[in-house]
């Protein structure tokens, strides 16, 4: 269903959480949604897990289908040490992209071949 040019969901966080199957369907009435108040609060967690960065997937681990036996604090501690783990490694990369933007900057090359060498040559590829 489309408004305005955009999905339905694309409007309303509902629609796309139902569908992503992070959130039980509701009730009609009249053909209108009704939700329980108990939705607001699962809006919240799926607002804060976006918030911190989290995927769709991650998020659906978080969520267990409803049925995960282990306390949520549990899997937030779980999926918060993996995000930070991903998120020091491309701390790295970007750290590592930034010398190399740094480094570039201060070519003075005339020509392709000319900055071909100096790179093979800062890299030990190529004999002086």
């Amino acid at each position: 269903m489309r408004s305005r040019g955009r999905p339905l969901y694309a409007r309303r966080p509902s629609v796309y959480y139902e569908k992503a199957g992070l959130l039980p369907r509701p009730g009609r009435t009249s053909g209108r949604r009704q939700y329980d108040v108990s939705v607001l609060e699962l809006l919240a967690v799926l607002e804060h897990a976006k918030a911190c960065g989290f995927t769709l997937t991650e998020t659906r681990q978080l969520f267990g289908g409803f049925l995960n036996e282990r306390p949520i604090s549990e899997r937030w501690r779980n999926l918060a040490q993996d995000k930070i783990a991903e998120l020091d490694a491309l701390a790295g990369r970007v750290a590592a992209t930034r010398g190399l933007l740094e480094r570039i900057q201060r070519c003075r090359c005339l020509d392709l071949r000319q900055c071909g060498r100096a790179i093979l040559k800062s890299h030990n590829n190529l004999p002086a």
